[in-house]
């Protein structure tokens, strides 16, 4: 126990960064072969993150609820996270289309290969999204881990709740223990995360190695880049024009990044992003039980905003083709309002570019080139998504009240077991922040 309780005192973060470099070296050494031996490790950090999501996002969606009293207070708040989620997403496909047109990653490239197992994804219709919302049957979308559906159904259990008063007080309370259990599993496995980064890192590395990046390696370049400028500059100045420290944020926020980045899944990294919400960043527990994961569902500015916009000039300079103004702002309405549109499509990257392409006119062919290497994109852009769907929930809360400054600007970066007291969490509509 004496061991356990020595590696539980080395920050998360330097934990996480360890199982990163010791997993790369590891992919390195092995080659292809660490596939096989360490990706295992890998596929169980994931499957068992992806086990506590529903059934967390399902008690903490309830909770938050029926905690947010009154159903203005939950609309007012929906409307000014929507506000936000529209707003950055705009920014990020603006940055994707400067570094594009910057660096121009598909000037000079020759002799591509298109990946074999590549099909046009076909786009549902607005019509069909929309009505997948609605769950026809609530326990298969647990079963299923269709998280809109899952938000929808606890969302309207909650308001029952409310509407019944005090004939649920036992419910509610119930309710809310389910929910703490359920940040206590969180913790738990959380824990599991520099093991689990170890495990994908390695595989990763193994099974890619150089060969497959050095034609596209200034493609992989510009989306790095890009992803670090919306971070660092967009998501920065945001937080400064709100009051609030970016160094804090990000150290705050880390724990949530470092997972999407290993997992490339915002589903898979939404417990921890809840986690750093509310536990790093002092945001209330009831409006990020919402925010966040309805942030993981429709909120992509590395997938559905960076990503195609980035794709459509490199696209476009491979073919040498010119795009006129009215292209890219094609480009631009099309990244932000298919991000809405596609909510809880999976495959939401090639989706999304398939969206873009097509309505901007140029070939889903080019695609086909990117796919070899999508996992490798896929860690920048998930990343990029997940400290979105953590940002968004720090404004707003910033907006209306529901921040404690205290934890904010203490700003822990530790998600795990060894972590103390939790926020208390507040009843009623939003008040006035803590000093």
């Amino acid at each position: 126990m004496d061991l356990v309780s020595r590696w539980l005192r080395i920050p998360f973060w330097q934990r996480v960064l360890a199982g990163f470099v010791l997993g790369a070296l590891a992919g390195w050494a092995f080659g292809p072969a660490a596939e096989t031996w360490f990706g295992p490790l890998g596929a169980v950090y994931v499957t068992l993150i992806k086990m506590i999501a529903v059934p967390l996002v399902l008690f903490a969606v309830m909770n938050a609820v029926a905690s947010l009293h009154g159903q203005k207070s939950v609309a007012a708040l929906g409307g000014r996270t929507f506000a936000w989620f529209a707003a950055t997403a705009a920014l990020a496909v603006c940055v994707g289309l400067g570094i594009g047109w910057l660096l121009q990653p598909g000037q000079g490239v020759t002799g591509l290969t298109m990946a074999a197992d590549y099909s046009v994804r076909e786009i549902p219709s607005v019509v069909q999204v929309l009505l997948d919302v609605v769950p026809g049957n609530p326990f298969k979308a647990l079963s299923e881990g269709k998280i809109l559906q899952v938000i929808v159904f606890a969302g309207l259990v909650g308001f029952a709740l409310v509407k019944l008063g005090d004939r649920t007080a036992a419910l509610r309370k119930l309710v809310g223990e389910s929910s703490e259990v359920m940040i206590q599993v969180t913790r738990f496995v959380l824990e599991m995360t520099p093991l689990g980064t170890f495990g994908l890192i390695a595989a990763l590395v193994g099974a890619y190695g150089f060969e497959k990046l050095l034609p596209l390696g200034m493609f992989v370049f510009a989306l790095y880049l890009a992803c670090a400028v919306h971070i660092v500059f967009v998501y920065g100045g945001l937080l400064l024009t709100h009051g609030l420290n970016p160094v804090k944020f990000f150290r705050g926020a880390a724990p949530g990044m470092q997972v999407a980045f290993v997992s490339s899944s915002s589903f898979a990294s939404m417990p921890a992003a809840i986690r750093s919400v509310t536990h790093n960043l002092g945001v209330d527990k009831s409006y990020a039980s919402f925010a966040v994961p309805l942030g993981a569902s429709i909120k992509m500015d590395g997938c559905g905003a960076i990503y195609p916009a980035l794709t459509s000039l490199f696209v476009a300079q491979y073919f040498g083709l010119d795009l006129a103004p009215t292209q890219y702002l094609v480009i631009l309405l099309a990244s932000v309002l298919g991000s809405f549109g596609t909510a809880g499509v999976p495959g939401t990257a090639i989706v999304m570019v398939t969206l873009v392409l097509s309505a901007a006119g140029l070939p889903l062919e080019g695609i086909g080139y990117l796919v070899a290497i999508d996992r490798v994109l896929d860690m920048a852009r998930t990343m990029t998504n997940v400290t979105g769907q953590m940002l968004v929930p720090v404004l707003v809360a910033k907006e209306t009240g529901m921040i404690d400054m205290a934890v904010y600007n203490e700003a822990s970066s530790n998600v795990g077991i060894a972590e103390g007291d939790e926020l208390p969490e507040r009843e009623g509509l939003p008040g006035r922040e803590a000093a």
